[in-house]
């Protein structure tokens, strides 16, 4: 039986039940949740192995990469600016950044790009990785790239480019690269274990992930053994030319070794944040209220950003998704605890969350990664959360 370290808030011992099912029963290896309610944390909790090979325990300050639940730091640095008047969401992106505005792209608002209406979700050349990690290769090759669709008429989600083009915006405005700026103006202020970029001595903090293969590989059974409701998606894809495979292979090679020291190392503002189930929880919860003196998002600021912006078909899962200008919004395949709730999930299940409703920010880091319908451990977490409210 694996032990579950950390704390509980009496009345919060769904969390705890669920976070221990997690590891007897659904996969988890090595893991952390926490969760805060009105600035303060009520739920603190970790358990298992960070490194399967060497059995190094997953302590409190074990660091996890989270893939894309990194887009609502990023968010967080475009909407602060904004805030600050430095960066207007419904000017050009041009405006900021005179290069984009070509093919087609003058008039794209700063917020399509957040909330991925703006139609650059691929590349027709992809750049080779190490030009990407590199920033400015990549930041060039999507001021010059035309959109794949009209932008404003539809939605699909930018599962990579969307860290360079929300990342080059703020580098223009601010004079500092996206994960410098998170670090000074959101990390410090808030004493985050959160970094997009990760320094070289936090590397012997980090957990390893460990990936498994799925039980059945859709893609390669026949259709009629699919079930009906993931049928357009299998066949998305099964073609190496939808958007669905061409929007995670902007690099070349497409495949991204997120274990790389090289690539933990640069900043890839869409998917290789590392960090803290505490510092998610944390961030968070200083969106929608203050936590030790510190809130980083006035009322105002926190409408505008959690405004929904884009719902429906998306274009590049195809499956129906919610955006506001950063951040997802709930939908039956993005567990969260109410209507009002906001966040973020990440590849393999990592989960961060605000839900202004009830006070509640949440915050949800693993090493294994499942994924597929069949991992069910973040929606368990945050259902339990949701129980404890009653």
């Amino acid at each position: 039986m694996t032990v579950i370290n950390g704390e509980v808030t009496a009345g919060f011992e769904p969390v705890l039940e669920a976070f221990a099912a997690n590891f007897a029963e659904r996969g988890d290896i090595g893991a952390a949740v926490c969760v805060y309610q009105d600035g303060r944390p009520v739920v603190d909790l970790w358990a298992g192995v960070s490194d399967v090979d060497t059995g190094r325990p997953w302590e409190r300050n074990t660091l996890q990469l989270v893939y894309s639940a990194t887009k609502g730091a990023t968010a967080t640095a475009a909407h602060l600016l904004a805030q600050r008047g430095a960066l207007d969401m419904d000017a050009p992106v041009a405006e900021y950044w005179p290069e984009f505005a070509v093919n087609g792209k003058a008039d794209i608002p700063v917020h399509w790009l957040l909330s991925h209406r703006a139609g650059l979700v691929t590349l027709d050349q992809p750049v080779p990785l190490g030009d990407a990690l590199s920033w400015h290769p990549m930041a060039a090759a999507l001021a010059a790239q035309r959109p794949q669709w009209t932008p404003g008429t539809a939605h699909g989600y930018h599962g990579r480019t969307w860290g360079w083009l929300v990342g080059e915006v703020i580098r223009r405005v601010s004079g500092r690269t996206p994960g410098r700026f998170f670090a000074e103006e959101i990390a410090a202020p808030l004493a985050l274990d959160f970094f997009i970029g990760l320094p070289a001595g936090e590397q012997s903090r980090l957990s390893r992930m460990v990936y498994r293969k799925p039980d059945v590989d859709l893609t390669t059974v026949p259709e009629e053994s699919v079930p009906e409701e993931l049928r357009d998606l299998v066949v998305a894809w099964r073609d190496p030319n939808s958007l669905s495979n061409r929007a995670f292979a902007v690099t070349d090679p497409a495949d991204i070794d997120f274990g790389s020291p090289q690539v933990q190392a640069a900043e890839l503002p869409s998917s290789n944040g590392i960090g803290t189930a505490h510092s998610l929880a944390r961030m968070y919860a200083a969106l929608i209220g203050e936590v030790d003196g510190v809130r980083l998002f006035t009322p105002e600021t926190l409408a505008a950003a959690t405004k929904e912006q884009a719902g429906g078909p998306d274009q590049v899962m195809v499956v129906p998704s919610r955006f506001s200008s950063g951040y997802m919004l709930p939908t039956e395949d993005v567990p969260m605890t109410g209507p009002a709730a906001f966040g973020h999930t990440g590849r393999g299940g990592s989960l961060g969350f605000a839900d202004p409703g009830h006070g509640i920010a949440f915050g949800y880091v693993m090493n294994h990664i499942v994924g597929g319908p069949d991992d069910v451990r973040a929606t368990l977490l945050a259902q339990a959360v949701r129980r404890s409210l009653v």
